[in-house]
């Protein structure tokens, strides 16, 4: 079955203190702390503070809004950029417009301008709801908490701990572009999937490819998902559906897409079963 995962930072810190904890070191009140919650922020995030761009000085409600000005078509193309967004050094308030030094808690105003904060991104989010975080990755500790994930070093992506045990490692997994839509994956705010083949893809994607009954991995060709019914089915088709008599004896052999071994089988119309793990999703290499 694919996962859901988060895909950022290959090294992550320790998140800054949490809402309790500033409580406790500041003696803000609850209030104070979250005044305007949920009320300021862009299309793109729920925050009450604006970032300012270190590459061209601007200020902005997030990276995404700045990559989409600094990126537009009426831009030179010369002059389009992105926002690095782990080189951001001052926010302005929300609620008091104070510029100042990247923090959680506004040094004028004393409100939480992030309820989730995370020093290493540089990030802010207000909306901490499950079903939001599933589909916001900006960095390894947040998605749905960081006890219920781990890093692989080697994808460079945190998964769900659901798939520790079992999952493909694929060396920079998150570092491509979808094999579908072709949005790049480590930037993208959608949904992602990984493959039982340990690939990568937008759930919205993998979907997509479901309902044209393509059951096939875009890069590998192996299955995306548990084929054992339809094997069972086709198995049925071909004991119903014999060859004519010169074809009978015809022997073929194939790659197995899912399991990489070769075999010799008997020729059929239908489709041709590995004879290591049953699968039929297999090509003819030779006669």
């Amino acid at each position: 079955m694919a996962s859901e995962i988060n895909n950022e930072e290959t090294v992550v810190s320790d998140p800054q203190p949490s809402i309790e904890r500033c409580e406790a070191q500041d003696g803000k009140t609850t209030d104070v702390l979250e005044k305007g919650l949920m009320e300021h922020g862009c299309s793109h995030y729920r925050r009450r503070c604006s970032v300012r761009a270190p590459c061209c000085n601007e200020v902005f409600s997030c990276r995404h809004c700045h990559n989409e000005a600094k990126n537009d078509i009426k831009v030179d193309q010369k002059l389009r950029h992105d926002m690095p967004r782990h080189e951001v050094r001052q926010v302005v308030c929300s609620l008091c417009a104070t510029e100042q030094e990247v923090q959680q808690v506004c040094r004028n105003c004393g409100v939480c301008m992030g309820k989730y904060y995370c020093e290493t991104c540089k990030f802010f989010d207000d909306d901490v709801s499950d079903s939001y975080l599933l589909s916001n990755w900006e960095c390894s500790g947040r998605i749905g908490g960081r006890e219920n994930f781990f890093h692989c070093k080697n994808c460079g992506s945190c998964y769900p701990i659901s798939i520790k045990k079992s999952h493909t490692c694929v060396e920079g997994s998150m570092r491509h572009d979808c094999p579908v839509c072709f949005e790049y994956l480590f930037e993208s705010r959608r949904v992602t999937t990984v493959l039982p083949c340990g690939h990568t893809i937008h759930q919205g994607c993998l979907s997509e490819m479901l309902q044209h009954n393509q059951y096939a991995c875009p890069l590998c060709s192996k299955s995306v998902c548990d084929m054992s019914a339809t094997w069972e089915a086709l198995d049925v088709e071909i004991a119903a559906t014999p060859m004519p008599e010169p074809y009978r004896g015809k022997m073929v052999w194939i790659l197995c897409n899912d399991c990489s071994k070769t075999s010799q089988v008997q020729f059929h119309i239908v489709g041709h079963k590995c004879s290591h793990c049953k699968s039929y999703n297999t090509r003819q290499t030779k006669n």
